[in-house]
């Protein structure tokens, strides 16, 4: 009885590793990205803060979006906000970058994130580019709300556990 569970466990295991998560990201989807100006510490640096200062009228459009139209018509809203956070955040840090922010059909190249592969293409969204936008980017999904901005760091003491491990530990 005992082995049998123990394979049954195993067998348990191997199927919820192997399960393919799929996030699917609707076809009226809107998505947001941040294009940083280049890939040095310093233009990565500056698109963080504005993402982290964007946070609040981030979570602000996405309490408030019901419906596609009515997302719509809140960012739409909201870009001078945006912009205004933008500005902000640029001349806190005594960087004098150019940005624009574009709402409406706009290229996101492929993107792989936890193992989810998000196809290229054109993509109704809001885009925020700093200066020559050649770096790395922040993306995410306005509606429906899919953006997860977490500033918090993931703790460094965290134990991950195996349940079979524990089974196997447990009966043998």
């Amino acid at each position: 009885m005992k082995k049998l569970v123990i394979i049954l466990a195993i067998v348990t295991t191997i199927l919820v590793i192997n399960k393919e998560e799929k996030i699917v990201i609707p076809k009226e989807a809107i998505r947001f990205r941040v294009i940083a100006n280049s890939n040095s510490a310093a233009d990565q640096g500056i698109k963080k803060k504005i993402v982290n200062n964007l946070n609040q009228e981030i979570r602000k459009i996405t309490t408030l979006n019901t419906s596609l139209k009515n997302s719509r018509n809140n960012i739409k809203k909201e870009i001078p906000s945006f912009a205004k956070v933008v500005h902000n955040t640029l001349a806190e840090q005594n960087m004098n970058l150019e940005f624009t922010i574009d709402y409406g059909m706009n290229y996101f190249p492929e993107k792989e994130y936890k193992g989810i592969v998000y196809e290229e293409g054109e993509y109704e969204s809001l885009v925020i580019t700093l200066g020559d936008g050649q770096g790395e980017n922040f993306w995410c999904v306005l509606f429906p709300p899919l953006c997860l901005l977490d500033t918090n760091e993931v703790p460094k003491d965290v134990e991950y556990t195996s349940f079979v491990k524990e089974l196997i530990d447990k009966y043998f």
